[in-house]
């Protein structure tokens, strides 16, 4: 996608989930295979000054949202999370980038299912880094592509 496309993908997110716009939340890759996302330091951080959990879960989570856009763009077909853990790893002081890939197989499999039977579960694990480039989370979901 162009730098036109992603901040245009970036407008809607924020626009469709309003508190991703107060977490300034900015959509930095948006392909078939990867979605990335980024968030700053400063409307994101805890009473410790390190960048508050809810918003390191909610980075990782919107990755899920991203994919019916890039690579599970099927009609009718809307994205839900069924579950997901997080593992804090380190604390995050910097601005922090989620990043989560989808393998072509994997891709295939969901749109065959969807086709068939209007929904299809797929796993979905994404990696929070820093600025630095330290893995400070991992999230592990469990999503639905649905039929609405």
């Amino acid at each position: 996608m162009t730098v036109t496309d992603l901040q245009e993908l970036t407008a809607d997110v924020r626009r469709i989930i309003p508190v991703l716009d107060a977490m300034q939340v900015e959509v930095v890759e948006a392909g078939r295979n990867v979605v990335a996302a980024r968030i700053p330091a400063g409307p994101n951080v805890n009473h410790f000054g390190t960048a508050y959990a809810g918003s390191l879960f909610t980075v990782a989570e919107v990755l899920g949202g991203l994919l019916p856009r890039t690579s599970l763009v099927a009609e009718g077909g809307v994205p839900l999370v069924k579950s997901m853990t997080i593992d804090f790893l380190r604390p995050a002081t910097t601005a922090v980038t989620s990043r989560a890939r989808l393998e072509d197989a994997e891709i295939d499999r969901i749109l065959a299912e969807y086709a068939e039977r209007g929904k299809s579960d797929f796993e979905l694990v994404a990696e929070v880094t820093d600025e630095e480039g330290t893995v400070v989370a991992r999230t592990r979901g469990q999503y639905q592509l649905r039929r609405f």
